[in-house]
């Protein structure tokens, strides 16, 4: 019951996405089983802080890792601190309790000599699936969305004359993000395919084999299908593409505050990670080439 209302809270009110729903309600479920095992006698409403504490370090000692400890923690906050707003606690038994601390990892990104190498082997490609596949992988690079965002791409979304696209981001946030005379072009190309493909209404801007919205699975088969292609990094997602795309930017001195407006970052600190990205990159070129750099 108060499970159903919270997630009916955030899907109204802060119009989280269902991704986003569903690990919280499997978080609180995974919670509630919990303290039953503790003692049938404790719920939600009666639990106290040591209650936390074990689970935590319950968690930690199964071998969670601490961004996922953290994670299921922040998921006790929202949820605690919506059911003090709401009256049904006086005391949070989140209150002052912290996660353990997490390394950064820095993200991993695909050169742009094997981006390069990537795009041409895909251009000498033919049919509608080679132009859709090569027309996502640049689409993912030349404006660094997210996954979700060029799924729910529309034809209505792109503006030709502009070379615009009009993305609804992360909680219902739209933005505009310019692209290029490559992507331009291969979106003439990818549209004029489409045309004679799309069968029905759909309005999707890219389409299965079927003639419907791609789907999320199917986007990120071909990314890793053809990322594998020219990478060796053990994850190639479309996530991969955006870190890409953001670091891509920042080394041909792109303004921080631009490239955190085109990710469509919320926050500023979100989007410095990548300076310490290419931070890295650079250092790893030093200790390569200098003489005195103290590695060779």
């Amino acid at each position: 019951m108060l499970i159903d209302s919270f997630i009916g809270y955030l899907k109204v009110e802060r119009n989280c996405s269902p991704h986003t729903l569903r690990a919280y309600a499997k978080d609180l479920s995974s919670f509630k089983d919990y303290i039953a095992r503790v003692d049938e006698s404790l719920s939600f409403l009666n639990i106290d802080t040591d209650v936390v504490r074990m689970w935590v370090a319950g968690l930690i000692d199964d071998g969670a890792a601490p961004s996922s400890v953290n994670r299921r923690m922040s998921t006790l906050r929202a949820f605690y601190k919506y059911l003090c707003a709401e009256g049904h606690l006086s005391v949070n038994p989140m209150h002052a309790l912290q996660g353990p601390k997490c390394r950064k990892k820095l993200p991993s990104f695909v050169k742009e000599n094997e981006i390069d190498e990537l795009l041409d082997t895909e251009e000498q490609k033919e049919g509608y699936a080679a132009c859709r596949n090569r027309m996502i992988m640049l689409c993912f690079y030349s404006t660094g969305i997210r996954l979700s965002e060029l799924v729910g791409l529309d034809i209505g979304s792109v503006d030709m004359n502009s070379s615009v696209i009009k993305v609804l981001g992360k909680r219902n946030r739209e933005r505009i993000v310019p692209f290029g005379a490559e992507m331009h072009e291969q979106l003439q190309r990818y549209l004029e395919q489409r045309g004679h493909y799309a069968t029905g209404e759909c309005s999707a801007l890219f389409l299965s084999s079927t003639g419907r919205r791609i789907s999320h699975s199917a986007v990120y088969r071909i990314v890793n299908s053809s990322l594998g292609g020219v990478t060796s990094l053990k994850k190639k997602s479309p996530h991969v593409l955006r870190h890409s795309f953001a670091t891509a930017m920042l080394n041909n001195n792109a303004e921080l505050g631009a490239v955190k407006e085109l990710l469509g970052h919320k926050r500023l600190a979100t989007t410095e990670i990548y300076t310490h990205l290419t931070f890295e990159e650079l250092k790893r070129f030093y200790d390569k080439a200098h003489p005195r750099a103290g590695n060779n």
